[in-house]
């Protein structure tokens, strides 16, 4: 009975973050916010569903499955990294900021390569 309980609310739990990701990806206003919303909320959401899926398989099955465990560090690890990548390819394309954006970190950095690269 417990364990039906917590698999339900890691699946549901999973699924809900992943639909407030949706709506972040739709509402919001540049590539870089939808990227973070779809990278964090949805790298959240995928790692429940897929620890309800383990939790299913451990308690119901008595099987430890080697391969959602790996499916979870690795959506883990490479999601994020995945999102960051995406937003400095946007930013070093020229993609612009919103209009709404108070802070540019990159402004500087990436001017001092271009001028680098061009003295070089």
């Amino acid at each position: 009975m417990i364990g039906e309980i917590a698999i339900g609310i890691f699946v549901l739990l999973g699924a809900v973050i992943c639909v407030i990701s949706v709506i972040g990806l739709i509402r919001l206003p540049d590539v870089y916010l939808r990227s973070h919303a779809a990278t964090k909320s949805a790298t959240l959401g995928v790692m429940c569903i897929l620890l309800g899926a383990f939790l299913y398989y451990w308690i119901y099955m008595d099987h430890i499955s080697i391969k959602l465990l790996l499916g979870i560090i690795f959506v883990f690890i490479t999601s994020p990294v995945a999102g960051h990548l995406n937003g400095r390819a946007a930013y070093r394309s020229g993609v612009s900021l919103w209009k709404g954006s108070v802070r540019d970190d990159m402004k500087e950095k990436l001017k001092r390569e271009r001028e680098e690269r061009a003295s070089q």
